[in-house]
């Protein structure tokens, strides 16, 4: 079986990283599919100075609103199948990627998510929750259909209170609901794997998100909020999976997986 090595970064602006130059690490790597959210560009506003690497396929899906959320994903395989997920992102956001491929032994669904921030409203929290669902259905009938699964991105939610900073004074806000974590409950309990979790166990004080305020990257005051899942078939084939909090340029930092398939 062939090693596939994954990124997943919510880079807040592609451009405004491209002027960074905090994508050039990437032509030094491995890498067969770098999946990236929260890209607010279009297509065509993507830069092509982000890095040297070429890839052999590459998708947008842009926000119908101009200048938000937004997804890219280039990849080291040309897919069967493509999809944009609006029967999910039902407002058009430009929340998914979704790809198709095959291996020797694996038939993937790929997923490249930026899921709802559900705090700026009620309205948008039970739009999250609503996503959420119409996601966990639809991975769980392409499963049924004898594919094997594997997710990234922003899930906007952390898990348990060891994944971020303050729980405590967390437990109100979106990101850290009660509801919200009891969906990733039940998400894990379908049969997918926190690949983080599962190599690492209950290391404590590792985080993918910073806000921008109260020097909280320095102090680490943080939240694990960005994930790669692989369905439960999948779970002895994971070789390694990590945050890549070294890495700066965006308030997330890079995420890994490398998986045998």
């Amino acid at each position: 079986m062939k090693r596939y090595d994954f990124i997943s970064w919510n880079v807040n602006g592609i451009r405004a990283i491209d002027k960074k130059g905090a994508l050039k690490w990437i032509d030094d790597k491995k890498i067969d599919f770098l999946a990236l959210q929260e890209i607010k560009a279009k297509k065509e506003q993507i830069p092509a100075t982000l890095f040297d690497k070429k890839f052999k396929h590459f998708c947008v899906n842009s926000a119908t609103t101009a200048g938000r959320h937004g997804v890219a994903l280039y990849c080291d395989i040309e897919p069967y199948f493509e999809s944009n997920g609006w029967h999910i992102d039902t407002l058009k956001e430009g929340r998914i990627n979704e790809i198709h491929f095959k291996t020797e032994k694996f038939d993937i669904a790929f997923f490249n998510v930026y899921f709802p921030n559900g705090q700026m409203s009620e309205d948008r929290l039970q739009y999250k929750l609503e996503f959420y669902d119409k996601f966990l259905q639809y991975v769980n009938e392409l499963r049924k259909e004898g594919k094997s699964i594997i997710v990234c991105g922003d899930f906007n939610t952390a898990h348990k209170p060891i994944d971020l900073k303050r729980p405590k004074a967390n437990e109100n806000t979106s990101g850290f609901l009660p509801i919200e974590r009891t969906w990733l409950d039940k998400f894990i309990n379908a049969g997918y794997i926190d690949t983080f979790r599962y190599i690492h166990g209950d290391v404590e004080h590792r985080y993918t998100w910073w806000s921008y305020k109260f020097n909280a990257r320095k102090t680490n005051a943080g939240w694990r909020i960005d994930y790669f899942f692989v369905s439960e078939d999948l779970k002895d084939n994971i070789a390694d999976a990590d945050i890549l909090d070294q890495i700066l340029g965006s308030d997330h930092c890079p995420i890994s997986l490398s998986i045998k398939l």
